[in-house]
């Protein structure tokens, strides 16, 4: 069943259609499960769950076993909470001063990220410690106890002791490159982590970690963008489904010839008698600007390349090579589908899946397929 996020818009009224499937959202988790082998398999649903839409997707993967739950920022907490009554869920960027009783209210579990942020939790738990979880920085030079930090814990247990730790974790920097020292260099900074603070489970590998092998996998995995249909093993073929669409309707279609030029500053010259197709999307929806002039989208099996610049509301097409009945206003664009993945959009853009994802814009007409009601 098909279940649209705004029932009052109908789909013969909107201008572009970005639809979500929710069963391959959960074929793709299991895939995920499958490869670590018995080890539990968390999902991170930050940023919207990567922009597909958090009260859609995280009750799906709940009901396919999900039980650990991740996002950035505690407000994407309060908000999955909403959703999520029980399961542990956990907040990545750590914890600032003056959160902690926001944190208890909406029992949500700070991911503690230097010796400041563990002082602040003890200090508010007392002797009554609330989950935490530890994160160690092995690498990426971004969040977590420094390797001064990791040292002095070293040297003075004390300054863990009393915390209620679920979680020690780190995380991958080149777990998608499968021929990057760093991840050997890493795994071997998080087996000793793992013999200094033995503590909770240990939680490593993100989604392409999850593909380096089981000696990267401990307790438990935190795969994100491989969710949702990106790939995590890039250069290889992609053993997760395809999770979104979108196709945009073309609201007009002129005829230009040579010495014509398509769109802002004059990018593309027409060089040739040649059809135009404009339709309604652009950087305000989240097609990249960096897309101008070098990705394209598919009528039936015939590719348009994008021709001129992305604006904010209207890109165009060359659609000369199209049958004439095939590409007339009303028709339909695949910009993104079987033809033209995100990580073919992401290739184009010089960019990768996660942005393409993330930046899905909100004025779409959004349509939920298979797992639950919404």
């Amino acid at each position: 069943m098909a279940v649209s996020l705004y029932p009052e818009i109908p789909e013969h009224l909107a201008g572009a259609v970005l639809s979500i499937d929710l069963d391959a959202v959960v074929e793709n988790y299991q895939t995920l499960r499958r490869h670590l082998n018995g080890v539990e398999c968390g999902a991170v649903v930050k940023a919207n769950a990567y922009g597909l839409g958090v009260e859609q997707v995280a009750p799906v993967l709940a009901g396919a076993g999900c039980l650990e739950f991740f996002v950035a920022h505690i407000d994407e907490g309060i908000r999955l909470r909403r959703v999520l009554p029980t399961s542990p869920i956990h907040i990545l960027n750590g914890l600032h001063e003056g959160a902690e009783q926001t944190y208890a209210e909406h029992d949500l579990i700070p991911v503690l990220g230097s010796l400041q942020e563990v002082a602040l939790w003890k200090n508010f738990c007392g002797d009554f410690p609330r989950p935490s979880d530890l994160h160690i920085d092995t690498g990426m030079l971004r969040l977590g106890l420094s390797p001064d930090e990791f040292a002095k814990v070293s040297d003075e247990p004390g300054l863990i002791a009393g915390l209620d730790i679920r979680l020690v974790m780190s995380h991958l920097a080149s777990a998608d490159d499968i021929t990057s020292l760093q991840n050997a260099q890493q795994l071997a900074a998080f087996n000793r982590v793992r013999k200094i603070i033995p503590q909770g489970r240990a939680s490593f590998c993100n989604s392409s970690g999850i593909f380096l092998g089981p000696e990267y996998h401990f307790s438990l995995g935190r795969p994100g963008v491989a969710l949702y249909g990106a790939n995590p093993t890039p250069g290889r073929p992609n053993p997760m489904q395809t999770t979104v669409s979108l196709k945009a309707r073309i609201s007009q279609v002129r005829d230009a010839d040579a010495p014509e030029h398509v769109g802002y500053n004059a990018t593309y010259t027409v060089t040739r008698p040649m059809r135009v197709a404009t339709v309604p999307v652009g950087y305000a929806d989240g097609i990249l600007r960096s897309l101008s002039n070098r990705t394209c989208g598919y009528i039936g099996d015939h590719r348009v390349p994008l021709i001129g610049r992305v604006s904010m509301d209207l890109i165009t097409f060359d659609v000369s090579d199209v049958p004439q009945d095939q590409a007339q206003p009303g028709q339909w664009i695949e910009m993104i589908g079987p033809h033209h993945t995100v990580d073919d959009m992401a290739r184009d853009a010089d960019t990768i899946g996660y942005e393409i994802l993330t930046s899905l814009g909100r004025r779409y007409h959004r349509v939920y397929k298979g797992g639950v009601d919404v």
